[in-house]
């Protein structure tokens, strides 16, 4: 990463994973493992094992940035996505996933590989940390949907924490649960069974089997669990 410091303060086009077209702005900060830049009115945070390209601008329209502080305070000495995420907790942000998938809301919990997100639209979600491809804060005064502070008042979690990723979705054995965002509904139903590295999904249409690794993001739409050997169903 050293190398691309060479560009800090420089306009610079680069592609990341997921998105058609790429990104331009002013390279703000690179850290051990996260880019910053600053496309005149938002700061991309990007976490650089996504990062395809990265050069120099030389379209002939150049940026207005008028704003270099990044409103995400870091120590220049030790930026990390990690120390990002920590530092970015009860800021409205954006986050974009892949294709279509970009949630707004506030980070709640960090956990090893993995951090919980409140929606007003999904209310909790689980969003893996390597399938993150960046993050833009707002301003501090911004909220979701021009809604009032209020209404965003995170609740309790419907299930409790696990440490990884993986446990996490052990955890939800049993669960109606919907995965990336219900991008697709065979990533839509029951889950049944969660054995690194795939899980077993019950859908509308019958069983389907899925590597835990594509798995980006989950959200509960209700709390009702179903016990995968007896088929009860606790309303918890």
């Amino acid at each position: 990463m050293e190398n691309l410091r060479m560009f800090i303060g420089k306009q610079v086009e680069l592609m990341i994973s997921g998105i058609k077209l790429p990104l331009k702005g002013v390279l703000i900060e690179v850290g051990s493992d996260l880019l910053i830049i600053h496309n005149g009115l938002h700061f991309f945070y990007i976490p650089s094992n996504h990062l395809h390209y990265l050069k120099l601008d030389t379209s002939p329209a150049a940026l207005s940035v008028t704003q270099t502080e990044p409103p995400v305070e870091l120590q220049t000495a030790s930026i990390s996505y990690r120390k990002m995420l920590m530092n970015a907790k009860g800021m409205f942000v954006e986050i974009y996933i892949t294709g279509n998938q970009t949630v707004h809301g506030y980070l709640t919990h960090i956990m090893n590989d993995y951090f919980a997100f409140h929606s007003p639209v999904f209310h909790t979600i689980f969003i893996s940390m390597q399938h993150v491809k960046y993050l833009v804060p707002y301003h501090p005064d911004t909220t979701p949907y021009s809604l009032k502070p209020e209404y965003f008042l995170v609740q309790p979690s419907q299930v409790t924490l696990s440490r990884t990723f993986e446990q996490q979705l052990k955890k939800l054995e049993g669960m109606f649960v919907v995965l990336d965002l219900g991008e697709n509904p065979i990533k839509i139903g029951l889950l049944q069974a969660s054995n690194y590295p795939v899980l077993e999904l019950h859908t509308a249409n019958g069983r389907a089997i899925l590597h835990t690794e594509h798995v980006k993001t989950i959200h509960l739409p209700s709390v009702r669990r179903e016990d995968p050997h007896t088929g009860r169903v606790d309303k918890k």
